[in-house]
């Protein structure tokens, strides 16, 4: 019994570590110094291009913030593209509830939209009725869970807000409909999405801890989290690690260790002990997206920056199409690669380290400090908006450089 104990324990502490953004950065940066090595089978990183790429993400920063004043990198913003004040419909829809309880809304609505924002592929666009806009990519994902949750479709009560039991019985037809999916306006990763939100249904209602008791909501999170905090202050990473232990249950077919779903974990040869690296993508960006209601209570983030960047297509793209990192085999953007492959877990994990240079480099030529423009504003303000933009200048469509084989849970 003392041995099985011991293993558990050690399982424990191994989780706990693969769970951290300690992990995330220290995994990353050994396959950073395996390319800057020369080891890598896929990639070289020619850092005399860091400048270069800073100054371009500058262009993009003055064009999209003139003064500066960038918000987070959140969910949050899409919700008002194209300039549409759609906050302010959903201000009105929750007017008659408490701080609190609008704090839990909201919540509610971030959680279910960032799971659903997975890379929607090239040809689907929704078509908002309200407006007569046309969305596709992450814009489109957000507007169109958006105008569900107002519409309460999330719902049992057929109210705005999101619970246990009308997510367990969620159907694939009903995302469909929401999301406007036809033959002729195909949704990637459509079933994926759709099991998802059935998986989050299952997990709401086995944490009681994180999601409640009676009536298992996502947004039930801002109660735990508000009395994580001290005076009136609460560590992002507090946010992160609840995301993480209430939600690596819904993520299909990933690694296990001791009957614990790991997540956004995937494995890589050259990495010491046990080969596996964490990113946690979508789960920091929700993270991102769950300290704004939280602000509107009153709270005070700190450990803002022990967060990472967040490794997906756009802020990679950037990287490699602006030559700070490069393929030794161009032969590999012809074909479609598995987000578990080496090559994307190599690319993914580049990203997180060279997004950390590439704001440093940022501050230094804007003579900002960390306080004052975090990774997560650059982000926003930013990389994210700057890797879109120099792909769309490359390709038609604006494709990422490197295709990924999605699931609809990965990115």
């Amino acid at each position: 019994m003392e041995k099985l104990t011991t293993e558990a324990q050690s399982s424990q502490r191994v989780i706990e570590y693969l769970r951290s953004p300690r992990a995330i950065k220290e995994r990353c940066g050994q396959i950073f110094a395996l390319v800057n090595e020369g080891k890598s089978r896929h990639f070289v990183c020619d850092l005399s291009q860091l400048g270069r790429v800073a100054d371009y993400v500058i262009e993009v920063i003055r064009a999209e913030y003139p003064d500066l004043d960038i918000p987070f990198h959140s969910r949050w913003r899409h919700f008002e593209a194209q300039g549409v004040p759609r906050l302010a419909k959903l201000a009105n829809l929750l007017a008659g509830l408490t701080p609190l309880q609008q704090a839990i809304a909201k919540f509610d609505l971030a959680i279910v939209s960032v799971l659903l924002d997975a890379g929607a592929g090239d040809s689907w666009r929704y078509h908002e009725p309200e407006t007569g806009l046309s969305l596709g990519r992450s814009e489109g994902l957000a507007i169109a869970s958006f105008q569900m949750f107002c519409q309460g479709a999330f719902s049992v009560s057929g109210l705005p807000q999101v619970d246990a039991v009308k997510l367990q019985g969620f159907t694939e037809a009903e995302l469909a409909d929401g999301f406007q999916v036809t033959a002729e306006n195909p949704l990637v990763g459509i079933s994926g999405r759709s099991q998802l939100l059935q998986k989050l249904g299952q997990v709401l209602a086995a944490f009681p801890h994180l999601f409640g008791e009676e009536n298992p909501r996502p947004g039930n999170l801002v109660n735990y989290l508000v009395g994580k905090s001290q005076n009136g202050q609460l560590a992002a990473t507090t946010v992160l690690s609840a995301v993480l232990e209430g939600l690596s249950d819904i993520w299909p077919g990933r690694l296990i260790i001791a009957g614990v779903n790991l997540g956004d974990v995937w494995q890589h040869s050259a990495v010491s002990e046990d080969g596996l690296v964490p990113f946690h993508k979508l789960s920091q960006w929700l993270t991102y997206s769950l300290l704004e209601p939280l602000q509107e209570l009153g709270l005070i983030f700190t450990e803002l920056d022990a967060l990472t960047g967040l490794p997906e297509y756009r802020n990679g793209g950037l990287c490699l199409d602006l030559g700070l990192i490069k393929l030794k085999d161009p032969e590999i953007l012809h074909s479609s690669h598995s987000v578990e492959s080496e090559l994307i877990v190599e690319w993914r994990a580049l990203t997180v380290i060279l997004l950390d240079e590439i704001a440093a480099t940022v501050r230094e030529k804007l003579g900002m400090s960390v306080e004052e423009l975090p990774l997560v504003k650059i982000l926003q303000g930013g990389t994210w908006t700057a890797g879109r933009k120099i792909a769309a200048e490359l390709r038609k469509g604006g494709q990422p450089p490197i295709q990924i084989d999605s699931d609809g849970t990965v990115f």
